[in-house]
C-alpha cells in the first residue's frame, strides 16, 4: 500500500463531501478523521475521494489537482526509549568519576614532558665538539656530491637507454612477425631481447675498455721540463745587470736595449 501526504486541495476535498472520513475509511487505512496537510492518504482513499466528488457534480477538484504538490510519505522515526535506571546510574557514576579527575589534574597539573636537551644539557656541546674535531681540513677530504651526482645520472641514463632498446627490439619483433603463432612471436619476441642486451652490455664493455686503456697510455707519457736560459738578479751580478737580454731569433734593436735600470 502507498501512503501519499494530504495536499490542500484533497483537505479542501474532504471538507466539500460529507462525512467524507467515514465513506472512505478502509481497513488497515489511515484515518481521515483529523486530517491536515502532511498526514498520510492512501492512493485509494484518494481514488474514492474523486469518484465522490465526480458523484456530487463537483468538477473543480479533479485528479491532477488533488495530486499536485503530494509526495510519498515517510513516517516520522519512533522515539527512542527511555533509558533504564541502571543505565542512568552508570552514566552519573561515569560523569563524577570525570568531575574528580578533572579537579585531580587541576590541583596536582602533569609535569611537562622533558626534552631530549633538557634530559642531556651536554649533548648540544658535545655535537659540536665532535663536529669541529672531524671537520675536514684539506680540500680532497670533502664531499664529492657533484661527482656521486654524476655517476648516479650516468648510470640511470644509462640504463634507461638499455631498456628502451631492449623493448624497442622486443616491439619490433612481435609487429614484424604477426602472422606467426602466438607461442613462436613469444621465443622470437624473447630470443630478440636477450640478444640486444647482451649486445648492449658487450658494447659497453668495450667502451669502458677502450677508456681504461687511453688513461693507461696518458699515464705513461712523462712531463720533460728542460731549462733553456738562467740568470741571477742581485747587486752581486753588476754586469749581467747592465746587459739586456734579447730573445733568440731576433736581433737586438736599440729600442730593445732601451731598458730601465734599478737604483741602488
Amino acid at each position: 500500500m502507498v501512503l501519499l501526504t494530504v495536499t490542500p486541495s484533497i483537505l479542501e476535498a474532504l471538507q466539500c463531501v460529507q462525512d467524507a472520513p467515514s465513506k472512505l475509511q478502509r481497513d488497515g487505512e489511515p484515518s481521515l478523521s483529523d486530517a491536515n496537510i502532511g498526514a498520510p492518504i492512501s492512493h485509494g482513499q484518494i481514488m474514492d475521494l474523486w469518484n465522490l466528488l465526480k458523484a456530487g457534480d463537483n468538477k473543480k477538484y479533479s485528479l491532477e489537482i488533488l495530486l499536485r504538490g503530494s509526495r510519498v510519505y515517510v513516517p516520522p522515526p519512533p522515539p527512542k526509549p527511555e533509558p533504564s535506571d541502571e543505565y542512568k546510574a552508570l552514566m552519573a557514576r561515569l560523569c563524577r568519576d570525570e568531575e574528580e579527575r578533572a579537579y585531580e589534574r587541576m590541583i596536582n597539573p602533569v609535569p611537562p614532558m622533558e626534552t631530549f636537551s633538557q634530559r642531556f644539557p651536554s649533548s648540544a656541546g658535545m655535537a659540536r665538539a665532535f663536529a669541529e674535531a672531524n671537520r675536514p681540513t684539506r680540500k680532497e677530504d670533502m664531499g664529492d656530491d657533484d661527482v656521486t651526482y654524476d655517476e648516479v645520472h650516468r648510470q640511470l641514463m644509462l640504463i634507461f637507454n638499455f631498456m628502451v632498446t631492449i623493448l624497442g627490439v622486443a616491439a619490433t619483433l612481435w609487429i614484424l612477425a604477426r602472422w606467426w603463432s602466438t607461442p613462436a612471436r613469444i621465443f622470437l619476441t624473447m630470443g630478440g631481447s636477450i640478444i640486444a642486451g647482451v649486445a648492449e652490455v658487450a658494447l659497453y664493455s668495450g667502451y669502458v675498455w677502450h677508456l681504461g686503456q687511453a688513461k693507461k697510455k696518458d699515464k705513461t707519457f712523462k712531463e720533460v721540463k728542460e731549462v733553456v736560459q738562467t740568470w741571477v738578479v742581485g747587486p752581486e751580478e753588476k754586469e749581467a745587470a747592465g746587459k739586456p737580454i734579447a730573445i733568440e731569433g731576433k736581433e737586438s734593436t736599440p729600442e730593445d736595449t732601451n731598458l730601465r735600470r734599478r737604483k741602488k
